[in-house]
């Protein structure tokens, strides 16, 4: 089957896919609060990152992470679990550690996941992390994706929002994928608290602007699009009665008309009903398709919300990878994103059967 990109073949390259951004060190109370626990629960994460891990440990993919990490145990803890993901820690930048973090640190993020009327609740703490500091010659990305080969680059508007800098990193990095002919993909992933420092949402609109000509595939939620690139969605204000479908199918092809390297645009929408109940569901467009819906999933009952986008995201690649229509990739998309917000942590804890025996219409009998 032939989708709407361009694909490197896969004996060409190295990897299937590389992701560009910071790992985090998750620490989670669990059932309990931030603010009472005694104990914490540690997981890896990051947006960009859990696409990279998905694809490797749901869909069997090659896949690696540029990234860098204060060289302290810290570090070496989220390394070892970068490790047990089984995603490609080459690309890794170790950065001396100057014993207490004033110059460099590594990036925590303390986050409950809410229940109920009680919402979900992030503290990041990732100042001057060493993500934050990478150069836009962290790696050589003309060896990456010229000698060795990158059949699909992932990065987004966390990383691209992490500091002034951030931006470079990435406009190099996608600039050299383009070279090479490496599908790009962008979650734009808005984030108030990472551009109030920076200049805000207008700063935001003005770097992901910039950014968006480097990209194949577009992936945002219901609010990115118009916090991080100004385009205005009918029926996403806060109070949501409905799943805006019809605002999204109307503003997809006007993201393509301005920006022409778009291939596809996707979209996750959710409807928060409770901290445990979610209406889920995603669109996409391409210009051989047009908007098509994916299966919608209302009261899809959640675990941790956390990483759902992500999951999302890693699923459309694999479909796409594939060479599948925008359709089942889409497919793919929502049932891995729906899956994976039914477990702890913010990486996806599933596996490709399970993820097409919900594309294919399975519920949650017993599977002995």
């Amino acid at each position: 089957m032939s989708g709407p990109l361009t694909l490197r073949p896969a004996e060409e390259c190295a990897y299937d896919a590389v992701s560009l951004g910071e790992v985090m060190l998750r620490l989670d109370p669990g059932e309990g609060r931030i603010r009472t626990t005694r104990r914490f629960e540690i997981w890896e994460g990051g947006g960009e990152y859990n696409v990279a891990r998905g694809l490797r440990r749901c869909f069997g993919l090659r896949t690696a992470i540029v990234t860098a990490l204060a060289d302290n145990q810290v570090g070496r803890l989220v390394e070892d679990l970068m490790l047990t993901g089984g995603v490609d820690t080459r690309f890794v930048s170790w950065v001396e550690y100057d014993g207490i973090g004033r110059a460099v640190r590594n990036g925590l993020n303390f986050t409950e996941r809410g229940f109920g009327v009680r919402g979900a609740v992030g503290v990041s703490d990732r100042g001057h992390s060493a993500a934050a500091q990478m150069k836009p010659d962290v790696v050589d990305w003309d060896h990456l994706f010229g000698d060795l080969g990158v059949r699909w680059f992932h990065t987004g508007g966390i990383f691209a929002g992490l500091s002034a800098t951030t931006p470079d990193v990435v406009a190099a990095a996608m600039s050299a994928a383009r070279r090479h002919g490496t599908v790009v993909s962008y979650d734009l992933n808005y984030r108030p608290s990472l551009w109030e420092a920076f200049g805000g949402q207008a700063r935001a609109q003005e770097v992901n602007r910039a950014l968006a000509p480097y990209v194949d595939v577009m992936i945002g939620n219901e609010e990115d699009f118009t916090a991080s690139l100004g385009f205005s969605v009918p029926g996403t204000d806060e109070h949501l009665e409905q799943l805006p479908v019809e605002g999204f199918a109307a503003m997809m092809p006007t993201v393509a008309e301005e920006f022409p390297e778009i291939r596809v645009v996707a979209t996750t929408l959710r409807r928060v009903v409770s901290a445990t109940t979610n209406d889920w569901g995603a669109l996409g467009w391409s210009a051989d398709t047009g908007v098509i819906e994916a299966t919608h999933r209302p009261g899809l009952e959640i675990l941790d919300r956390v990483g759902g986008g992500d999951s999302f995201a890693s699923g459309l690649a694999y479909g796409l990878l594939q060479g599948e229509g925008l359709a089942v990739a889409l497919e793919y998309g929502a049932a891995h994103g729906a899956l994976a917000m039914t477990t702890p942590g913010d990486t996806s804890m599933v596996t490709v059967e399970e993820v097409r025996r919900l594309m294919g219409g399975g519920g949650a009998r017993v599977q002995r």
